[in-house]
Protein backbone atom coordinates (compact mmCIF):
# COMPACT_ATOMS: atom_id res chain seq x y z
CA UNK A 1 0.00 0.00 0.00
CA UNK A 2 1.22 3.05 -0.89
CA UNK A 3 1.87 6.19 1.44
CA UNK A 4 -0.49 8.30 -0.57
CA UNK A 5 -3.62 4.93 -0.09
CA UNK A 6 -2.40 5.30 3.98
CA UNK A 7 -2.89 8.97 4.08
CA UNK A 8 -6.35 9.02 2.18
CA UNK A 9 -7.77 5.63 4.77
CA UNK A 10 -6.35 8.37 7.56
CA UNK A 11 -8.85 11.14 6.51
CA UNK A 12 -11.72 9.12 5.86
CA UNK A 13 -11.44 8.16 9.05
CA UNK A 14 -10.83 11.49 10.61
CA UNK A 15 -13.91 12.55 8.52
CA UNK A 16 -16.23 10.36 9.98
CA UNK A 17 -15.30 10.49 13.61
CA UNK A 18 -16.12 13.90 13.07
CA UNK A 19 -19.27 13.83 11.83
CA UNK A 20 -20.22 11.39 14.24
CA UNK A 21 -19.25 14.40 17.01
CA UNK A 22 -20.91 16.50 15.50
CA UNK A 23 -24.08 15.33 14.10
CA UNK A 24 -27.56 16.07 16.00
CA UNK A 25 -28.46 13.27 18.58
CA UNK A 26 -32.22 12.84 16.37
CA UNK A 27 -30.38 12.00 13.47
CA UNK A 28 -27.29 10.20 15.12
CA UNK A 29 -29.72 7.54 16.66
CA UNK A 30 -31.27 6.95 13.27
CA UNK A 31 -27.69 5.77 12.20
CA UNK A 32 -26.88 2.05 11.49
CA UNK A 33 -25.09 0.72 14.32
CA UNK A 34 -21.71 0.16 12.93
CA UNK A 35 -21.83 4.14 12.96
CA UNK A 36 -22.13 4.45 16.68
CA UNK A 37 -18.87 3.43 19.48
CA UNK A 38 -19.22 0.20 19.54
CA UNK A 39 -22.76 -0.55 19.58
CA UNK A 40 -22.70 1.65 22.90
CA UNK A 41 -25.94 3.81 21.92
CA UNK A 42 -28.02 0.12 21.35
CA UNK A 43 -27.22 -0.79 25.00
CA UNK A 44 -28.02 2.24 26.36
CA UNK A 45 -31.29 2.14 24.88
CA UNK A 46 -31.85 -1.56 26.08
CA UNK A 47 -31.08 -0.72 29.62
CA UNK A 48 -32.93 2.51 29.24
CA UNK A 49 -36.33 -0.05 28.31
CA UNK A 50 -35.62 -2.35 31.35
CA UNK A 51 -35.19 0.15 33.92
CA UNK A 52 -38.43 1.68 32.22
CA UNK A 53 -40.52 -1.30 33.78
CA UNK A 54 -44.25 -2.21 33.49
CA UNK A 55 -46.68 0.66 34.23
CA UNK A 56 -48.30 0.94 37.49
CA UNK A 57 -52.40 1.61 37.99
CA UNK A 58 -53.61 4.19 40.61
CA UNK A 59 -54.50 3.32 44.16
CA UNK A 60 -57.23 4.92 45.75
CA UNK A 61 -58.22 4.93 49.54
CA UNK A 62 -61.07 3.98 50.24
CA UNK A 63 -63.31 3.23 53.31
CA UNK A 64 -66.90 0.87 53.50
CA UNK A 65 -69.22 -0.20 56.13
CA UNK A 66 -71.30 -3.15 55.97
CA UNK A 67 -75.19 -3.07 56.50
CA UNK A 68 -76.22 -5.39 59.11
CA UNK A 69 -80.20 -6.82 59.87
CA UNK A 70 -79.25 -6.66 63.61
CA UNK A 71 -82.78 -8.51 64.90
CA UNK A 72 -82.72 -8.28 68.30
CA UNK A 73 -80.63 -5.06 69.49
CA UNK A 74 -80.57 -6.58 73.13
CA UNK A 75 -78.91 -9.75 72.31
CA UNK A 76 -77.02 -8.10 69.24
CA UNK A 77 -77.55 -10.98 66.98
CA UNK A 78 -77.31 -9.64 63.66
CA UNK A 79 -76.48 -10.89 59.84
CA UNK A 80 -75.10 -8.52 57.38
CA UNK A 81 -77.06 -7.64 54.36
CA UNK A 82 -75.29 -4.86 52.52
CA UNK A 83 -71.92 -2.67 51.50
CA UNK A 84 -70.94 0.74 50.78
CA UNK A 85 -68.05 1.79 49.30
CA UNK A 86 -66.87 4.99 49.24
CA UNK A 87 -63.19 6.49 47.22
CA UNK A 88 -63.36 10.21 47.07
CA UNK A 89 -60.02 10.46 44.70
CA UNK A 90 -62.11 8.39 42.37
CA UNK A 91 -65.34 10.25 42.54
CA UNK A 92 -66.48 6.50 43.42
CA UNK A 93 -69.32 5.96 45.45
CA UNK A 94 -71.35 2.50 45.55
CA UNK A 95 -73.59 0.08 47.64
CA UNK A 96 -74.03 -3.81 47.09
CA UNK A 97 -77.30 -4.92 48.98
CA UNK A 98 -78.80 -8.64 49.64
CA UNK A 99 -80.91 -9.56 46.58
CA UNK A 100 -82.67 -12.47 48.41
CA UNK A 101 -84.02 -13.26 52.16
CA UNK A 102 -83.79 -16.95 51.92
CA UNK A 103 -80.90 -17.38 55.05
CA UNK A 104 -82.75 -14.20 57.20
CA UNK A 105 -86.29 -16.25 56.87
CA UNK A 106 -83.81 -19.10 58.48
CA UNK A 107 -82.09 -17.58 61.05
CA UNK A 108 -85.04 -15.07 62.17
CA UNK A 109 -88.09 -16.69 61.11
CA UNK A 110 -90.77 -14.16 60.88
CA UNK A 111 -89.21 -11.45 58.90
CA UNK A 112 -91.07 -9.19 56.45
CA UNK A 113 -89.38 -10.25 53.22
CA UNK A 114 -91.32 -7.80 50.54
CA UNK A 115 -90.51 -4.78 53.17
CA UNK A 116 -86.97 -6.13 53.45
CA UNK A 117 -86.43 -6.62 49.44
CA UNK A 118 -88.25 -3.06 48.86
CA UNK A 119 -86.12 -1.66 51.47
CA UNK A 120 -83.03 -3.19 50.03
CA UNK A 121 -83.83 -1.82 46.76
CA UNK A 122 -84.43 1.76 48.19
CA UNK A 123 -80.64 2.03 49.27
CA UNK A 124 -78.81 0.54 46.51
CA UNK A 125 -80.76 3.09 44.28
CA UNK A 126 -80.13 5.68 46.84
CA UNK A 127 -76.32 5.29 46.25
CA UNK A 128 -76.31 4.47 42.60
CA UNK A 129 -78.10 7.95 42.37
CA UNK A 130 -75.44 9.57 44.49
CA UNK A 131 -72.55 7.51 42.90
CA UNK A 132 -73.70 8.91 39.57
CA UNK A 133 -73.93 12.41 40.47
CA UNK A 134 -70.50 12.14 42.13
CA UNK A 135 -69.20 10.98 39.16
CA UNK A 136 -70.32 13.67 36.98
CA UNK A 137 -71.09 16.89 38.79
CA UNK A 138 -68.70 19.25 40.42
CA UNK A 139 -68.20 18.46 43.92
CA UNK A 140 -67.24 21.93 46.56
CA UNK A 141 -67.11 19.55 49.61
CA UNK A 142 -67.06 16.22 49.45
CA UNK A 143 -67.89 14.20 52.48
CA UNK A 144 -64.59 12.61 54.31
CA UNK A 145 -66.10 8.94 55.18
CA UNK A 146 -68.58 6.99 53.80
CA UNK A 147 -70.26 6.57 57.43
CA UNK A 148 -71.20 10.12 56.93
CA UNK A 149 -73.19 9.15 53.35
CA UNK A 150 -74.65 5.75 54.62
CA UNK A 151 -76.03 7.70 57.69
CA UNK A 152 -77.47 10.08 55.41
CA UNK A 153 -79.35 7.29 53.37
CA UNK A 154 -80.06 5.65 56.74
CA UNK A 155 -79.44 7.18 59.75
CA UNK A 156 -78.60 6.04 62.82
CA UNK A 157 -81.51 5.25 65.32
CA UNK A 158 -83.26 2.04 67.16
CA UNK A 159 -84.54 0.10 63.67
CA UNK A 160 -83.37 -3.77 62.56
CA UNK A 161 -81.07 -1.85 60.08
CA UNK A 162 -77.34 -0.81 61.44
CA UNK A 163 -74.83 0.69 59.74
CA UNK A 164 -71.33 -1.10 61.10
CA UNK A 165 -67.99 1.11 62.03
CA UNK A 166 -66.07 1.79 58.94
CA UNK A 167 -63.08 -0.07 57.19
CA UNK A 168 -60.98 0.90 54.76
CA UNK A 169 -58.10 0.18 52.23
CA UNK A 170 -56.64 0.81 49.21
CA UNK A 171 -57.76 -0.65 45.34
CA UNK A 172 -56.89 0.49 41.47
CA UNK A 173 -60.80 -0.34 41.60
CA UNK A 174 -62.86 0.53 43.48
CA UNK A 175 -66.26 -1.41 41.95
CA UNK A 176 -64.31 -4.25 42.06
CA UNK A 177 -63.11 -3.87 45.65
CA UNK A 178 -67.16 -3.29 46.41
CA UNK A 179 -67.72 -6.65 44.57
CA UNK A 180 -65.26 -8.69 46.52
CA UNK A 181 -66.16 -6.79 49.92
CA UNK A 182 -69.71 -8.01 48.99
CA UNK A 183 -68.67 -11.57 48.48
CA UNK A 184 -66.75 -11.63 51.28
CA UNK A 185 -68.96 -10.21 53.82
CA UNK A 186 -71.88 -10.88 52.94
CA UNK A 187 -71.98 -13.52 50.36
CA UNK A 188 -69.96 -16.47 51.77
CA UNK A 189 -72.75 -17.34 54.16
CA UNK A 190 -75.27 -18.52 51.47
CA UNK A 191 -75.18 -22.02 51.11
CA UNK A 192 -74.42 -24.23 48.07
CA UNK A 193 -77.65 -24.36 46.61
CA UNK A 194 -77.75 -21.10 46.99
CA UNK A 195 -74.74 -19.77 45.37
CA UNK A 196 -75.02 -21.52 42.28
CA UNK A 197 -77.49 -20.07 40.84
CA UNK A 198 -77.75 -15.86 40.23
CA UNK A 199 -81.01 -14.01 41.02
CA UNK A 200 -82.51 -10.79 38.73
CA UNK A 201 -80.31 -8.65 41.18
CA UNK A 202 -76.96 -10.28 39.96
CA UNK A 203 -78.22 -9.97 36.53
CA UNK A 204 -78.99 -6.40 36.63
CA UNK A 205 -75.06 -5.83 38.19
CA UNK A 206 -73.73 -6.96 34.74
CA UNK A 207 -75.46 -4.58 32.90
CA UNK A 208 -75.47 -1.80 35.28
CA UNK A 209 -71.46 -1.93 34.91
CA UNK A 210 -71.60 -0.71 31.68
CA UNK A 211 -74.35 1.66 32.34
CA UNK A 212 -71.89 3.25 34.21
CA UNK A 213 -69.37 3.23 32.33
CA UNK A 214 -70.96 4.85 30.36
CA UNK A 215 -72.67 7.62 33.13
CA UNK A 216 -76.51 7.24 32.28
CA UNK A 217 -77.73 5.59 35.41
CA UNK A 218 -78.76 9.15 36.96
CA UNK A 219 -81.48 9.16 34.00
CA UNK A 220 -83.11 6.28 35.13
CA UNK A 221 -86.24 5.85 37.36
CA UNK A 222 -89.20 3.54 38.55
CA UNK A 223 -91.99 3.37 36.09
CA UNK A 224 -95.48 1.90 36.59
CA UNK A 225 -96.58 0.93 33.45
CA UNK A 226 -100.51 -0.04 34.35
CA UNK A 227 -104.18 -1.04 32.93
CA UNK A 228 -107.24 -0.96 35.12
CA UNK A 229 -106.77 -4.69 36.40
CA UNK A 230 -102.77 -4.72 36.06
CA UNK A 231 -99.84 -3.11 36.56
CA UNK A 232 -95.94 -3.88 36.21
CA UNK A 233 -93.60 -2.09 38.47
CA UNK A 234 -89.94 -1.46 36.36
CA UNK A 235 -87.31 -0.11 38.53
CA UNK A 236 -85.17 1.22 35.94
CA UNK A 237 -86.85 3.31 32.91
CA UNK A 238 -86.12 6.40 30.71
CA UNK A 239 -88.41 8.94 28.89
CA UNK A 240 -87.55 9.33 25.43
CA UNK A 241 -91.20 10.06 23.42
CA UNK A 242 -92.03 6.52 24.80
CA UNK A 243 -91.31 5.22 28.21
CA UNK A 244 -87.80 2.62 27.60
CA UNK A 245 -88.23 0.33 30.90
CA UNK A 246 -85.17 -2.44 31.50
CA UNK A 247 -85.95 -5.56 33.01
CA UNK A 248 -83.38 -8.03 34.25
CA UNK A 249 -84.45 -11.59 34.01
CA UNK A 250 -82.08 -14.23 35.49
CA UNK A 251 -83.17 -18.06 34.27
CA UNK A 252 -79.69 -18.87 36.05
CA UNK A 253 -82.23 -20.88 38.17
CA UNK A 254 -82.07 -24.30 39.94
CA UNK A 255 -84.62 -26.71 37.25
CA UNK A 256 -85.98 -26.67 34.33
CA UNK A 257 -89.58 -26.32 35.70
CA UNK A 258 -88.25 -23.15 37.25
CA UNK A 259 -87.11 -21.90 34.17
CA UNK A 260 -90.22 -22.38 32.30
CA UNK A 261 -92.86 -21.24 34.68
CA UNK A 262 -90.96 -17.96 35.28
CA UNK A 263 -91.19 -17.62 31.44
CA UNK A 264 -94.91 -18.36 31.93
CA UNK A 265 -95.25 -15.48 34.24
CA UNK A 266 -93.22 -12.77 32.42
CA UNK A 267 -95.32 -13.42 29.32
CA UNK A 268 -98.56 -13.57 30.98
CA UNK A 269 -97.64 -9.89 32.97
CA UNK A 270 -96.21 -8.36 29.89
CA UNK A 271 -99.62 -9.47 27.68
CA UNK A 272 -101.51 -8.08 30.38
CA UNK A 273 -100.25 -4.47 30.14
CA UNK A 274 -100.41 -4.12 26.15
CA UNK A 275 -102.99 -1.85 26.33
CA UNK A 276 -101.67 0.72 28.71
CA UNK A 277 -102.04 4.36 27.91
CA UNK A 278 -98.35 5.37 28.58
CA UNK A 279 -96.53 4.16 25.33
CA UNK A 280 -93.72 1.95 26.48
CA UNK A 281 -90.86 -0.19 25.30
CA UNK A 282 -89.59 -3.06 27.34
CA UNK A 283 -85.60 -4.30 27.11
CA UNK A 284 -85.73 -8.18 28.62
CA UNK A 285 -81.79 -8.50 30.53
CA UNK A 286 -81.66 -11.51 30.57
CA UNK A 287 -79.07 -14.25 32.06
CA UNK A 288 -78.68 -17.71 31.06
CA UNK A 289 -78.21 -20.84 33.24
CA UNK A 290 -74.93 -21.81 33.88
CA UNK A 291 -75.54 -25.54 34.44
CA UNK A 292 -75.52 -27.14 30.64
CA UNK A 293 -78.21 -29.29 31.10
CA UNK A 294 -80.64 -26.57 31.67
CA UNK A 295 -79.68 -24.93 27.93
CA UNK A 296 -82.75 -26.73 26.24
CA UNK A 297 -85.24 -25.36 28.40
CA UNK A 298 -83.51 -21.45 28.75
CA UNK A 299 -83.78 -22.06 24.46
CA UNK A 300 -87.59 -22.66 25.28
CA UNK A 301 -88.21 -19.96 27.91
CA UNK A 302 -86.47 -17.49 25.26
CA UNK A 303 -88.75 -18.92 22.21
CA UNK A 304 -91.39 -18.06 24.84
CA UNK A 305 -90.58 -14.23 25.67
CA UNK A 306 -90.13 -14.01 21.85
CA UNK A 307 -93.61 -14.24 21.62
CA UNK A 308 -94.66 -11.53 23.74
CA UNK A 309 -96.45 -9.22 21.70
CA UNK A 310 -96.16 -5.46 21.70
CA UNK A 311 -92.42 -3.42 21.64
CA UNK A 312 -89.61 -5.54 23.35
CA UNK A 313 -86.07 -6.30 23.04
CA UNK A 314 -84.19 -8.88 24.04
CA UNK A 315 -80.78 -8.72 25.09
CA UNK A 316 -78.12 -11.03 26.63
CA UNK A 317 -75.60 -10.29 29.00
CA UNK A 318 -73.01 -10.57 26.16
CA UNK A 319 -74.78 -7.62 24.68
CA UNK A 320 -74.84 -5.80 27.45
CA UNK A 321 -71.98 -3.01 26.19
CA UNK A 322 -73.44 -2.05 22.91
CA UNK A 323 -76.92 -2.04 24.52
CA UNK A 324 -75.32 0.77 26.86
CA UNK A 325 -73.18 2.40 24.27
CA UNK A 326 -76.69 2.68 22.36
CA UNK A 327 -79.01 4.06 25.04
CA UNK A 328 -76.31 6.39 25.95
CA UNK A 329 -76.64 7.70 22.35
CA UNK A 330 -80.24 8.11 22.32
CA UNK A 331 -80.19 9.82 25.80
CA UNK A 332 -77.56 12.22 24.36
CA UNK A 333 -79.75 12.62 20.99
CA UNK A 334 -83.10 13.68 23.74
CA UNK A 335 -80.88 16.14 25.63
CA UNK A 336 -79.63 17.75 22.51
CA UNK A 337 -83.21 18.04 21.51
CA UNK A 338 -84.54 19.40 24.37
Amino acid sequence: MSVFECKNIRVKKTRQATYRKSICPERRSSLPDKLHDGGRDQSMRQTMQIQKGPIMKKQYSYTYTVLRYVHDVTSGEFVNVGVALYAPEARYLGALCRPTYGRLSKVFPGINAEHFKTLMRHIQNHFEESGERLSSELQFASPSNVIEIAQSVLPKDDSSLQWSPSGSGRTDDPAQALEKLFNRMVMRYEDKQASSTRTDDDVWRHFKKDLEGQRILQHFQPKTISVQDDEIEFQHSWKNGKWHCLEPISFDMATADSIRDKAHRWMGQLTSVQDAVDPFKVYLLVGAPQQESLLPAFQKAMSMLNRIPGDKEIVLEKDAPELAVRIAGEVAEHERAD
